[in-house]
């Protein structure tokens, strides 16, 4: 597994050229979209503000973009003085993106409309991942969810992000998975398989990063200059969130807050992935002799766990508001954002959980975070893969566009 970090916008003439021959849209009207779609309703007027472009090139890009469906107008908005006003919002119809998600005990493919709805879906379910079961898996759903899009959908896909944890191959006695199998991912190209398969542009990133970004995109993004997001799958992963903008970091696994040492109960220290992950879990469900397999299976249902949802809970919080210190030490975050593979009850019961263990930790020296339920919830990683694409061909993620 030879993974890149998600391909970033070439840089551009600011002339207004429109988009090119590969679909990448010129630099200017990335900004009109970036600004629309982390601020729905702006007006012609307050998008050339904001852009620093002429109200002419503007209004010029917005028609052009609007031809296109990529926007739409809402009703217009009648003031006291001047011409009404008409706000602009992207059209969820304008564009559909596909991802897919390579996890350790499921794999998903999705389609999503602009607006980061999920359109499509399929998932398969598996004891551990290897290239065969997950490629099997992409052989019978790719298929399927290309011709569910038909040959007009289909050419205005802008590719497939795939995401995937980073060295799949570690962590192997956490989920029992057999070394000789899961060795097998150190060379395989899993987006050159993918892109064989389905004839699509690929984008790749961790898996945790696409989830943040997924959530900076389609969840509370808005809310927050700055913070960090931690995503609780089989094991822990997050993502970093700096002046507005995604930062997958020098290697692309920025965030990866599962290595970050915590305190065990016999006085040393362990990484927070075995404290703060979903396999603890799973561990403690098959030791009272149930079938862990409803923790995966969709739609989630984790009631019938409540005995050990309960304990594994409080120990995750712990170790959550630990490791909330620790990054906040290093960067002055102002939330970190809790969400993952689990039911929307689960992530309520584990942020308030975490809040209280927050209060109990000495946080002097630095300003205690605020710790947030994130929005996008257990589809993130696959809406974030998704997202890419469009990331690449249609958006822009500069601090100064929020």
């Amino acid at each position: 597994m030879r993974p890149t970090p998600a391909a970033q916008p070439e840089a551009e003439d600011a002339g207004l050229r429109g988009s090119n021959q590969s679909g990448v849209r010129d630099h200017n009207e990335r900004i009109v979209l970036t600004l629309i779609q982390r601020h729905p309703g702006l007006a012609a007027a307050e998008i050339a503000r904001r852009s620093g472009l002429s109200a002419q090139t503007a209004s010029v890009i917005i028609r052009k973009l609007e031809a296109d469906g990529l926007l739409t107008r809402g009703a217009p908005i009648r003031g006291k003085v001047g011409k009404p006003l008409t706000p602009m919002a992207l059209d969820p119809a304008g564009l559909s993106s596909m991802g897919m998600i390579i996890g350790r005990r499921a794999s998903e493919i999705a389609v999503i409309d602009l607006a980061g709805r999920l359109t499509a879906r399929r998932e398969a379910v598996y004891p551990y991942p290897t290239p065969r079961a997950v490629m099997a898996f992409a052989e019978r759903a790719l298929p399927e969810l290309l011709q569910e899009l038909g040959p007009g959908g289909v050419a205005r896909l802008p590719g497939i992000g795939v995401s995937a944890p980073f060295e799949l191959w570690n962590w192997l006695h956490s989920v029992n998975a057999p070394a000789a199998e899961m060795d097998r991912w150190r060379d395989f190209d899993v987006a050159g398989a993918v892109g064989r398969l389905s004839g699509l542009e690929v984008v790749f990133q961790n898996d945790a990063t696409s989830a943040c970004t997924a959530e900076h995109l389609f969840g509370r993004g808005r809310e927050f200059a700055d913070y960090a997001y931690f995503f609780i799958g089989s094991f822990i992963g997050g993502g970093l969130v700096l002046n507005g903008t995604v930062h997958p970091g020098r290697s692309g696994n920025a965030g990866a807050f599962g290595s970050l040492p915590v305190p065990d109960a016999g006085g040393g220290a362990t990484q927070l992935i075995r404290h703060a992950s979903i396999y603890t879990l799973e561990r403690a469900i098959v030791e009272d002799g149930l079938d862990p397999r409803g923790l995966w299976i969709f739609p989630r249902d984790w009631t019938p766990f409540e005995r050990q949802v309960g304990p594994w809970i409080a120990h995750t919080a712990r170790h959550l508001a630990l490791a909330a210190v620790a990054a906040c030490a290093v960067i002055d975050f102002e939330a970190v954002l809790i969400d993952g593979a689990f039911p929307e009850g689960v992530r309520a019961r584990l942020v308030a959980e975490t809040r209280r263990a927050l209060a109990l930790v000495d946080t002097q020296g630095i300003a205690a975070p605020r710790i947030e339920e994130a929005a996008v919830g257990r589809n993130a990683r696959v809406v974030g893969s998704a997202a890419l694409p469009i990331l690449s061909k249609y958006l822009l993620s500069q601090s100064t566009f929020r």
